[in-house]
């Protein structure tokens, strides 16, 4: 009996070190003598616990039907949150140990956050009307993203003849009139210039 926690509790220590450290800096893995209700082992300690100290198990009851309990979410001591799983590791008829994996989400918090705020489109103002009436690369880019939203697809995925479709689109609506238009679109679709030329060719002939 002996033997066999010493093992599982080395094993145990072995998956919280490896998943601390996968996780570094944001995980904390903790795991509970479920016998002597205290904390056996931390690894990257978050929470300011020490080995040894109430577990706080007294709560909790897993059987072997509820091996896995969260994930839920608690509040770190520096009102950070946090969000945790608890891991039954049974015993003889009972957990031995208990593995609680707590995810500091603090940092994606932070990041999203930032995000919203760099992001926030009330800080936008429109665009100068006559700075950007002239605009073609941007009228450009907005139809032929468009085209390729009621295409459902994507501008990686696009294939020979859909580009070919495109560039035909595009010609119809006067996206080669502008100088150097023809370079930027066979730059966008990765096309040769050589062969959106063709393309226009093409066209031009049918039109004749």
């Amino acid at each position: 009996m002996a033997d066999n926690h010493d093992s599982q509790f080395a094993l145990l220590k072995s998956i919280a070190d490896g998943l601390a450290a996968l996780f570094f800096p944001s995980v904390e893995v903790v795991i509970h003598n479920v016998t002597t209700g205290k904390v056996a082992y931390i690894a990257n300690n978050l929470s300011k616990r020490n080995l040894g100290d109430d577990a706080g198990l007294d709560e909790m009851e897993f059987n072997e039907f509820e091996r896995l309990s969260g994930p839920y979410e608690k509040l770190n001591w520096d009102g950070k949150k946090m969000r945790s799983i608890s891991i039954a590791s049974a015993g003889e008829g009972k957990a031995g140990y208990i593995l609680c994996v707590n995810l500091s989400t603090g940092i994606f918090e932070d990041a999203k956050n930032a995000l919203e705020l760099f992001l926030s489109v009330t800080r936008l103002q429109p665009q100068p009307a006559e700075l950007f009436k002239d605009d073609w690369q941007e009228k450009i880019n907005t139809f032929l993203h468009e085209w390729i939203r009621k295409q459902n697809t994507s501008l990686a995925s696009l294939n020979r003849e859909q580009k070919k479709r495109l560039v035909v689109d595009l010609q119809q609506e006067g996206a080669f009139r502008a100088k150097n238009s023809a370079d930027y679109i066979a730059s966008v679709l990765s096309l040769g210039r050589t062969t959106v030329y063709k393309y226009l060719r093409e066209i031009k002939d049918n039109d004749v």
